[in-house]
């Protein structure tokens, strides 16, 4: 197992253990599976396991079997806070204690503020007196290390990212999201300053692996590598120096061992340039299948009226790439819970962003398409409830 530092100098192993995707078994957790697993993890040198609060059972399986098997000591947990739960102090701390409990331990190494997707939601935290909650917590032995977790768009993440002495932070990240969501501009930012990167969704919830098309599997075939599309994933993320973990939500045996086996050889800087042109075919290769040719190049950025136009595009594509509801959740969460909306609807049909276009995409045209396939009733519902929940929070806690 390859190792990388946290900035304490704590060596983490580079491939983690995301425990969000238990097996699950007559409406729980299938606990003897589970340790099984991760047994074989800890014994071939995972010591970095994720879980958060919201994920059924997960916090209490993994407390359960590390009690058990006298591991508490030998791994690092980390877990989070549901941030946009918590609506004073004395809600964090109710929250943090059921984990302590949970968890089955008196500590946690790595707290994560949970799914921030925008400046505001730090700005209410703080507002709550989070700093004083986190100062005391470490003071205390209780937090080790302070983190968030990311799914907003790169500027806000840059925001986040600089207004606080973060310990680590944990973004969605891989060859396929280079340029979208904190992307490889906040992946080099953080590692800037000098903090630790926690990368989840390496495969895209596995679509990097089911959900290829035959030209991207054909590539892979074709490279002269004997590499599995996850090998191939992970070891793009694990040639990057500035990336610390990747989480996988490992849930047999097989790909434990697969995982682990990958992780003890790859190191920063390992691919050849043939296999970066691979991994770029396949980027093509998966591409094909978009609605709009936008290469997130932001040429066409700022809009004067607030529109998100690569967001909005990157959302629409993933439509017909991955899933209907994948797309759509994506622009949900990353464009419709914003502090200040970003939709295609704002529009006024200048152009302006049409005469930057490298790729001379119809943008004002593409938009309103764009716009009609991601906010259907009942995402246009859900994103409005969404975002009145999160006003009413910021302006109790302002």
């Amino acid at each position: 197992m390859q190792y990388r530092n946290d900035r304490k100098g704590e060596p983490l192993s580079i491939l983690g253990y995301g425990c969000m995707r238990f097996t699950r078994k007559g409406g729980g957790i299938d606990l003897a599976k589970a340790e099984k697993e991760i047994l074989t993890a800890f014994r071939a040198g995972v010591n970095y396991y994720d879980t958060a609060y919201i994920y059924p059972g997960s916090e209490a399986a993994l407390g359960e079997i590390l009690e058990r098997n006298g591991l508490r000591d030998r791994v690092r947990i980390a877990t989070k806070l549901p941030q946009y739960m918590a609506g004073s102090r004395a809600a964090a701390d109710r929250f943090f204690n059921e984990e302590l409990s949970r968890l089955r331990t008196g500590y946690v190494d790595y707290y994560l503020m949970h799914l921030m997707t925008d400046i505001v939601q730090w700005e209410r935290l703080k507002g709550l007196g989070i700093e004083d909650w986190i100062r005391e917590k470490k003071a205390a032995g209780q937090i080790r290390n302070i983190g968030f977790s990311y799914h907003g768009n790169t500027e806000n993440f840059l925001k986040i990212l600089e207004c606080y002495d973060w310990d680590f932070c944990q973004i969605q990240y891989n060859y396929i999201d280079e340029t979208t969501q904190a992307g490889v501009k906040g992946l080099r930012a953080a590692a800037a300053r000098g903090i630790p990167v926690i990368i989840m969704e390496p495969l895209r919830g596995g679509k990097l692996v089911s959900m290829l098309p035959e030209g991207a599997k054909k590539a892979f075939r074709s490279s002269g590598r004997d590499w599995s599309p996850a090998e191939w994933a992970f070891r793009w993320l694990y040639n990057q120096p500035e990336v610390t973990v990747v989480l996988s939500g490992m849930n047999s045996t097989e790909m434990v061992e697969e995982n682990c086996r990958v992780a003890s050889g790859a190191e920063a800087g390992q691919l050849t340039p043939a296999d970066l042109e691979t991994i770029d075919l396949v980027r093509r290769r998966i591409r094909e299948n978009e609605k709009v040719g936008c290469t997130g190049c932001r040429y066409c950025m700022p809009c004067p009226h607030g529109v998100d136009i690569p967001g909005t595009f990157r959302c629409y594509n993933r439509m017909y790439t991955e899933t209907k509801h994948a797309g759509r959740f994506e622009y949900a969460q990353t464009i419709g819970l914003t502090r200040e909306p970003a939709f295609a609807t704002q529009c006024v049909g200048c152009g302006k962003c049409e005469k930057h276009c490298p790729q001379s995409i119809p943008i004002r045209e593409k938009l309103k398409e764009a716009d009609r396939a991601l906010r259907t009733m009942p995402y246009r519902i859900g994103i409005s409830l969404a975002r009145k929940y999160m006003l009413r929070r910021t302006e109790k806690n302002p």
